[in-house]
């Protein structure tokens, strides 16, 4: 991502055509929906969905997903 972010950064420090930006902005975008993608499930799996939590616990893990999930949808 941060390879992926200084070139979005020199593509508008040199005036590159917007066509070309637009194409590394849409690339970042696409690498963090899927860095999204993989945290959610470990997430899940680890803090919600594993079977040795507690119900407290299950409901806390919930609870820090959904608030990252409103904040993510906005």
């Amino acid at each position: 991502l941060a390879g992926q972010v200084g070139a979005i950064e020199r593509s508008v420090g040199a005036d590159a055509p917007c066509a070309d930006t637009l194409n590394l902005v849409a690339a970042v975008r696409g690498a963090v929906a899927a860095l999204m993608d993989e945290l959610v499930e470990e997430h899940l799996r680890s803090h919600v969905a594993a079977p040795e939590l507690s119900p407290e616990e299950r409901a806390q893990g919930a609870e820090e997903l959904a608030v990252v999930l409103r904040r993510y949808a906005r």
